[in-house]
């Protein structure tokens, strides 16, 4: 496979194309949006995760807070920190006093070109009650970094989709290391 190889759009919807480009299929965001990931953990250790229903799983999902960069016609040039900011208050009810950029990351890089700004929430301070916007019906959980991978297994053994990103907070229990 060379990059030279031109680029088909098989079908357009409004938030997602896909493509293909020789013998690869592949989905895109459409209008260049992007997706804000927030590592939000407070001063007493526990990080805040939301779990939500996602269409294509079938299932609710425990995830870190999230939110497309620039979804809004309006600001299609949106800072990554400035939406990172906005969907953790829409979506978990806390202000972050400093965004911090972690950077960009790709999260299946096989299959779908987006990427994602994973940011780092600092100064955390409950404002509101969370939970999204209207359409979206989000249960906050401030979770004890000690208690996660517990917390993760319950929710599995429930029946709930894990977000592949957990796994950056999972990481040393899974590997047997110690922090």
């Amino acid at each position: 496979m060379t990059p030279d190889q031109p680029e088909e759009v098989r079908w357009a919807g409004k938030f997602i194309t896909a493509r293909t480009r020789g013998k690869w299929e592949y989905v895109t965001r459409a209008r260049g949006i992007r997706a804000a990931v927030i590592l939000a953990i407070d001063a007493d250790d526990h990080v805040l995760l939301v779990e939500q229903y996602r269409v294509p799983l079938g299932k609710a999902c425990l995830e870190l807070p999230a939110g497309l960069i620039g979804d809004d016609d309006s600001s299609p040039d949106e800072d990554p920190a400035a939406a990172a900011a906005r969907e953790l208050e829409e979506e978990t009810g806390y202000r972050a006093a400093r965004i911090e950029v972690i950077g960009e990351f790709y999260s299946s890089p096989g299959m779908v070109s987006e990427s994602f700004t994973l940011v780092r929430a600092h100064g955390l301070t409950k404002v509101g009650p969370g939970g999204g916007t209207e359409s979206e019906d989000i249960t906050v959980h401030r979770v004890a970094l000690s208690a996660l991978p517990q917390f993760v297994e319950s929710a599995r053994l429930r029946g709930l989709g894990i977000d592949v990103r957990l796994l950056m907070l999972l990481a040393p229990g899974i590997t047997g290391e110690t922090t």
